[in-house]
């Protein structure tokens, strides 16, 4: 089966990776536009912020022989009628199926004077890839006030990491609170007590005009409501778009992105697909890397059954449901990854409303130390939660709602108590999580999985991903991960895991794989 995948980002990659390892006959070849490996696009914010290096970003992928990437090489154009796609180099290649990953770009609003013939005004930025990310970087030291225009999970992220380095930051968004589409009022107004606390200036209601320039570089940019504010950067964090144009050229039917099916074909063309940010799905897109990834291993499943039971296989995954199911997408988990600002949402969050369902929802909020918990539930089950302000609330609540487990007969003991009742108490250490605790909730990897990637012979963290995808999503399990390979040396082994091992020790020193172990 030969496929081309245009696109090659962590949808992409992922599904590349899955598919030749579950079908022997698949060979994918990979137009990827941009002339780098593939890397994790969820942390270009802490790139920002300092917390964590470009280099650090990679995925742990390894060549495959029947894997052909073709880096910094863009498809340019489909013949839907011989099956083939016209590669930027001029070279044609043949498919039996043609798979659409090619993500979105930055939204860039129209604000008077933000551009010339030669781009976006020097100061001016959007922040989509790596090139972004690093040019950002480049410009700090020069800095010393910066707007983030858009309050989303990404202008979030941005503000914190450009105050943490020390600049004045305005961060401004159009709509009346922060992070509309996931916080209600009073989350949004206790996030925003928690951004002044950290030296971030909040400006809601109102976006960006125009921009001054002096000497060719920013130096002001002129609010809606008339304000103007001097600052030597503007990062632009206010959406995306999806990158379609090639799809909508050789006539596949396209809305906000490419239309799919169920089975993630095109509705006009049984032989072409769509995964990630480019695609739209019956029931949305979330720009959700979760979503994506989910839609990556459904099709892989589709695609690695017999034929007649394709049509059942394509529909299961934790992003299909069924009409008599709830209506609890387990990929709809948004964190923040903001130095100094917790924030953790999923399912129902912000505004819902009751409807035919049975809903209850209890809330905590705290705005004096920056705290506010929600949560809601319905039949006994976890379908919503919005926390700020609360590390152990969000990291079990999130357990709760991924695995779906019991809640008490009283939803105020989630937030009195977290999860009284119903799961173990907070764990301390590594040593008392049972092998099912899960670890990684963007890939859903337990301590079991971990341990038994170690027991393989895997020693380090980026080995461990490589085996079970575990720390490739926010990266927040990162040294937690590290903690657990270190658990698992022989208590007279001196030598643990570079993430679990004081800063000032060599990270290049890896655990000795177990006796009599192979590696996997």
């Amino acid at each position: 089966m030969r496929v081309v995948l245009i696109g090659h980002g962590m949808v992409g990659s992922r599904f590349a990776d899955d598919l030749v390892s579950r079908r022997p006959d698949a060979r994918v070849t990979v137009l990827a536009k941009e002339d780098v490996a593939p890397y994790n696009r969820v942390l270009l914010s802490s790139v920002v912020a300092g917390k964590s290096d470009a280099s650090m970003l990679s995925l742990p992928l390894e060549s495959h022989p029947r894997i052909d990437v073709r880096q910094g090489v863009r498809a340019v154009s489909v013949n839907r009628g011989d099956c083939t796609v016209t590669d930027s180099t001029g070279e044609v290649h043949h498919y039996d199926r043609l798979v659409f990953a090619t993500g979105s770009a930055a939204r860039i609003p129209n604000i008077h004077g933000i551009a010339t013939d030669l781009g976006l005004v020097p100061g001016v930025s959007v922040l989509k890839d790596l090139a972004d990310a690093e040019q950002i970087v480049a410009q700090i030291p020069r800095a010393r006030r910066a707007v983030v225009l858009g309050a989303g999970v990404l202008g979030l992220e941005v503000a914190t990491g450009l105050a943490s380095r020390g600049l004045s930051v305005t961060l401004v968004h159009h709509h009346g609170r922060l992070m509309e589409r996931q916080l209600g009022d009073a989350a949004s107004n206790v996030a925003e007590g928690s951004l002044g606390r950290l030296g971030v200036s909040v400006v809601t209601d109102s976006s960006v005009d125009r921009v001054t320039e002096r000497r060719g570089v920013l130096s002001a940019v002129e609010l809606s409501n008339g304000t103007e504010i001097l600052a030597d950067m503007l990062i632009m964090c206010a959406g995306t778009i999806t990158e379609s144009a090639l799809a909508r050229n050789v006539g596949l039917p396209c809305d906000r992105g490419i239309l799919v099916g169920d089975d993630l074909a095109s509705p006009a063309d049984p032989k072409v697909f769509a995964i990630g940010d480019c695609a739209q799905p019956s029931e949305g897109g979330t720009g959700l890397v979760a979503q994506g990834w989910d839609q990556a291993a459904r099709l892989v499943n589709a695609w690695s059954v017999s034929p007649g039971s394709q049509s059942h296989a394509a529909s299961q995954g934790s992003g299909a449901k069924g009409a008599d199911e709830m209506d609890t997408d387990l990929t709809n988990v948004v964190r923040v990854k903001a130095p100094g600002l917790d924030v953790v949402t999923m399912g129902l969050s912000g505004k819902f409303d009751h409807g035919e369902r049975e809903l209850r929802a209890v809330r905590m909020s705290d705005p004096s130390i920056g705290r506010f918990v929600e949560v809601v539930v319905s039949h006994g089950i976890l379908v919503g939660a919005t926390v700020v302000g609360d590390k152990v609330a969000a990291a079990e609540l999130s357990a709760m709602y991924t695995r779906m487990i019991p809640v008490p007969s009283d939803p105020a003991h989630l937030i009195i108590r977290p999860l009284a009742g119903a799961v173990a108490t907070v764990v301390t250490s590594v040593e008392d999580m049972d092998d099912d605790h899960p670890v990684c909730q963007c890939n859903s990897v337990s301590k079991g999985a971990i341990v038994a990637a170690v027991h393989d012979g895997c020693t380090t963290t980026d080995e461990v991903a490589r085996a079970t995808r575990a720390s490739t999503g926010c990266g927040d399990c990162r040294s937690l991960v590290g903690d657990i390979i270190g658990s698992c040396a022989a208590p007279d082994l001196d030598t643990v895991s570079s993430d679990s091992r004081p800063a000032d020790q060599s990270a290049a020193t890896k655990v000795p794989a177990l006796a009599g172990r192979t590696k996997g």
